[in-house]
């Protein structure tokens, strides 16, 4: 699933190529229920808020997008082939075209629904408006593990399973620790390797942590953009020590146990690695 920077780098290119434009639109898999909505209207505007993108076309309406784990958005800037029979929106117009395919969510909604969607997501980091106050706060309720915490939509919004372990690893907290637990002198060194990583992957279409090891081979780029994301049984780029991967709430957990003081906290049970 595509994590915060890769949709709000999507919506700064809709900025950019499609707003002030006129569209035509309709649904090559035959779903019908968006498009009359929306073809013949100028686009007006475009924001991210975590993974979710909304599109306002004239007469107040609303397209609001979530790609989810299998959703793709095609952009052309010239003549468009064809779209497959899997598109689920075509926005047409002379000088751009999108395709869309694969969203977990395709829908109109009332400015009130918009609002309430977006009431019920946490603090983005990447956006201008993002309390850190409010962050902390939704962040730190319950004791769940702090990494599980993270990936909850509705405590930061935008952060997925690469910004989390990355993010925890700059910070040199430990992944289990209780939510609660979490001191606000380290949340806020956490806030900011997060917001970091995000803005390097919103400005450059990859995240590339301070401190990865180097690159020796163009075959293993991925891996190696990375401190401790995918890199389980790797040294640490810091101490060397080698890095664990396990599953916490069917998601792998990325860590340096050396490093992010993981032994100073008391363990669950851990499930074995699959």
């Amino acid at each position: 699933m595509p994590e915060g920077h890769s949709i709000h780098r999507v919506a700064r290119v809709h900025r950019r190529w499609l707003v002030g434009r006129r569209f035509t639109a309709d649904s090559p898999q035959g779903r019908p229920d968006v498009a009359p909505a929306l073809s013949g209207r100028t686009l007006l505007g475009v924001d991210a808020h975590g993974k979710h993108l909304f599109h306002t076309f004239e007469g107040d309406v609303r397209l609001h997008l979530h790609l989810g784990l299998f959703g793709r958005i095609r952009h052309f800037r010239s003549e468009a082939p064809l779209p497959s029979s899997a598109c689920r929106l075509r926005l047409a117009s002379d000088a751009a075209t999108l395709h869309l395919s694969g969203p977990s969510a395709c829908e109109l909604l009332t400015p009130e629904a918009e609002a309430t969607l977006r009431a019920r997501l946490g603090e983005d980091p990447l956006r201008a408006d993002a309390s850190p106050d409010r962050a902390y706060a939704r962040l730190t309720q319950g004791r769940m593990p702090l990494a599980q915490a993270l990936l909850d939509q509705g405590r930061i919004a935008g952060v997925g399973n690469i910004v989390r372990a990355e993010a925890l690893f700059l910070a040199r907290l430990p992944p289990l620790l209780p939510a609660s637990e979490l001191e606000r002198g380290a949340f806020d060194g956490l806030w900011g390797a997060m917001r970091a990583l995000l803005e390097d992957g919103a400005r450059d279409g990859l995240i590339v942590t301070p401190g990865a090891p180097p690159l020796p081979s163009p075959g293993r780029k991925r891996a190696e953009r990375f401190c401790v994301y995918g890199r389980t049984g790797q040294p640490c780029p810091r101490c060397g020590a080698k890095v664990k991967g396990q599953t916490l709430a069917a998601r792998t957990l990325y860590f340096c146990a050396a490093c992010q003081g993981v032994d100073r906290v008391k363990r669950p049970r851990w499930p074995r690695a699959r």
